[in-house]
């Protein structure tokens, strides 16, 4: 028997207990029939399970490896790398007793200044959509639920628990919706977490056309909708909207309206049932395996290690300064606070308790030769208050080594969960000292230290290289040390735009709003589609990020087959030859555009490991789901046809191969009525004609009417026909509109 075969024997009571959790990290038991409770526990990037499974905090969690944060990851390009961390967080959670792991985060980055960014990982839906859906197959493939989060439109920290997200319905599907139906569909997560915002005024625990009509009647889910804790207002409301879940539990409360709802006729029983029913479905799927999970931490802190090196981002490199190359004698002068306290995750409800910590100066002194010094001074506070006697020193050993390893980036209170940021700009006490540094040693490596995109220009000018290794978990002090000394190569690129400036991003008008409301006035122009359609220059585009070799790009190829929009298929191949001297990682970016939509937008991807002089053949298979946009007039997802452009490259800016396709339109029995316009009724062969015959011919003829000039359709081609027939003189009736009308 399953404990979805017990759902006829709860009571009203049991099961509204069911819909709520009993402690901050527990669902609800029930003794009476042996049903347990099942513990939860927050875990993007590492697990944070608290000792005793029911206090509340952030702080004092047992040990667990803390792995990059999603910025992080974002910029690896490598789903299979994030299924791996995944899986070794799902066998952490299992060990610990966890049945649901709350993660991975998959917010669009629709500013740099969300406070949370560093939790999720792109501004582009596809590349989200695809590594948040390995990191649910990841933890998964360990007998542990993932929990996508949060469900929707959850795009800052400022006023985060009222703010309406106000957005137009083609953003909301191809922005902020689409990597979530991909992760609902191929992945199916066990649980979704809605966002504490509005969508469109209504809460989103509370509304039912997302937990209902799209998530569950849209994309098939069968899973339990939860809370994010504290979000639900009204949980008879949140209950028929179609949540499942409540968490923290308001107990005494939220069950006592529930039961009363159903006693007077407000809720169907109906729909506690089957929300009662998911939770112990729920349950049957999170039964103990028979194997205890076995943890290796030390294979997790190297798997760690690796994922941060792969994750970093060279943005510069001028004169080939990286890898170090420093012989017997020579001194590397570590300057910089963070590279002897580092910051390797973020603040909040994702702040891992780590097993480990490797320090990155400690790093550099274990990985290079005997007889090279590595030299150490601090340079700044933390803080951001200036110290002269700091800068001093850190200025004099610049003047004496070979080369400066610069470490900069924002400090722990600049990034947090429930607080936004203000600017982009790193500290002034650390720009301030690059500048003195670069003013006595022209050989500065910056190690950039940040959760989210910081303000490079215009202090990246005075340096030759500059790598951003974002929050990179535990073992970042190790990567970076294999970064810089050429053990390990950089493939990381950068999985959202770094601007000259904070005024130059798309949403700079439009946030964090004002009186509740904030409004998404840029639309489906986010990140690169935002800087593209207006031809801006950024810092760094998306996309963007060096290596130790080089690559070329040869032969490209695209082969359409299908007449329709039901059969269509695109193959598009190229080759990619590794032309450096060492081996190295590349991410193939494949992007379209069509004068519909922005000028190019990521359709595909794939990271390629290539050995030095070799070549690698990569192919992309593409359909209309790939290259269609959502029709907001006809409510659903079309081709639009005509001519798109395909290009495959290095980044949104480097595009290397081009080529054009003319792809078929789908067809769209759009009914023709009133309400449509002059030149919707023309551009339709059977409206036309309908039309035509309705207003008649004179004597010889020749059209009357509206369509005696050809001119009037510049001018009133867009007026509905019921406007029209206002005009007498232009023959059209509201008989004549009834009669031709698609529609009774």
């Amino acid at each position: 028997m399953t404990f979805a075969d017990l759902l006829p024997e709860l009571t009203l009571a049991e099961k509204a207990a069911l819909c709520l959790g009993s402690t901050f990290w527990h669902t609800a038991p029930v003794p009476r029939l042996g049903i347990p409770a099942l513990m939860l526990s927050d875990g993007p990037h590492g697990l944070r399970r608290q000792p005793d499974g029911n206090q509340a905090g952030i702080s004092g969690s047992l040990p667990a490896t803390c792995f990059p944060t999603a910025s992080a990851l974002g910029s690896s390009w490598d789903p299979d790398l994030v299924r791996r961390i995944g899986a070794a967080i799902g066998a952490e959670a299992r060990d610990h007793g966890v049945s649901v792991v709350l993660g991975p985060g998959v917010n669009i980055k629709r500013s740099p200044l969300c406070g949370r960014n560093f939790e999720y990982f792109s501004e582009d839906p596809l590349l989200a959509g695809v590594l948040g859906e390995a990191h649910v197959t990841g933890v998964q493939s360990q007998g542990v639920g993932a929990c996508v989060k949060h469900f929707a439109v959850n795009n800052q920290e400022t006023d985060r628990l009222r703010i309406s997200a106000d957005v137009d319905e083609r953003a909301l599907r191809e922005i902020y919706l689409r990597h979530f139906e991909r992760i609902i569909v191929r992945a199916r997560p066990w649980m979704v977490m809605c966002a504490y915002n509005r969508v469109n005024g209504i809460r989103a625990s509370e509304h039912h056309w997302l937990l209902t009509e799209v998530l569950r009647g849209e994309w098939d889910f069968d899973g339990v909708v939860v809370s994010d804790w504290g979000a639900v207002r009204d949980r008879v409301a949140a209950l028929s909207a179609g949540l499942d879940l409540e968490m923290p539990p308001n107990l005494g409360v939220s069950d006592t309206a529930i039961v009363a709802a159903v006693h007077d006729g407000t809720l169907d029983e109906k729909i506690l049932d089957q929300a009662a029913l998911r939770i112990l479905r729920l349950l049957d799927r999170a039964q103990p395996s028979a194997d205890p999970a076995v943890i290796d931490h030390d294979a997790h802190h190297r798997l760690a290690r690796a994922a941060a090196a792969d994750c970093a981002v060279l943005l510069k490199n001028d004169r080939d300064i990286l890898p170090l190359r420093p012989d017997a004698g020579d001194t590397i002068a570590v300057i910089g606070e963070l590279a002897r306290t580092p910051r390797f995750q973020g603040a909040g409800s994702s702040q891992v308790n780590p097993t480990r910590v490797e320090v990155p100066v400690d790093a550099l002194r274990a990985l290079v030769p005997a007889a090279v010094a590595v030299d150490f001074a601090a340079g700044y506070r933390l803080d951001g208050d200036d110290d002269e006697q700091m800068s001093v020193e850190a200025v004099d050993l610049a003047g004496r080594a070979r080369a400066v390893v610069l470490f900069l980036g924002l400090p722990a209170g600049a990034e947090s969960e429930g607080a936004d940021r203000r600017h982009m700009d790193l500290p002034g006490n650390q720009t301030a000292l690059l500048t003195r540094l670069a003013a006595v040693n022209t050989d500065v490596v910056v190690v950039l230290t940040s959760g989210s995109a910081v303000r490079l220009t215009p202090w990246d000018r005075h340096v030759p290289a500059v790598l951003e290794t974002w929050l990179a978990g535990q073992a970042a002090g190790g990567a970076i040390a294999d970064l810089l000394l050429g053990v390990a190569n950089p493939s990381g690129k950068l999985a959202e735009t770094l601007p000259h400036r904070l005024q130059d991003t798309p949403a700079y008008l439009n946030f964090p709003g004002e009186h509740g409301h904030v409004r998404y006035g840029e639309g489906i122009f986010v990140g690169y589609r935002g800087y593209d359609a207006v031809g801006r220059d950024v810092a760094y585009p998306f996309g963007h990020g060096l290596s130790y070799t080089t690559f070329a790009y040869h032969d490209l190829t695209v082969t359409v087959t299908g007449t329709t929009a039901d059969d269509l298929a695109v193959v598009v191949t190229c080759t990619v030859v590794n032309t450096g001297l060492r081996r190295g990682k590349e991410v193939v970016q494949l992007y379209t555009g069509h004068p519909a939509g922005p000028p190019r937008e990521l359709t595909a991807f794939a990271k390629v490991d290539v050995a030095a002089g070799a070549r690698e053949h990569v192919t992309f298979h593409l359909d209309a789901d790939d290259l269609s946009s959502w029709s907001s007039r006809h409510r659903r997802w079309l081709l639009d046809g005509g001519t798109y452009t395909i290009s495959v490259g290095a980044s949104s800016r480097d595009l290397r191969l081009t080529a054009t396709v003319d792809l078929p339109k789908t067809p769209v029995d759009a009914p023709l009525t009133g309400e449509s316009t002059l030149r919707e009724w023309l551009a339709d062969p059977s409206g036309a004609a309908r039309l035509k015959a309705a207003i008649g011919v004179d004597a010889d003829g020749k059209p009357v009417g509206v369509l005696a000039d050809p001119e009037s359709l510049t001018v009133l081609g867009d007026f509905p026909l019921q406007a029209l027939a206002a005009f007498p003189r232009f023959g059209i009736s509201q008989a004549a509109i009834a009669e031709v009308s698609d529609v009774a």
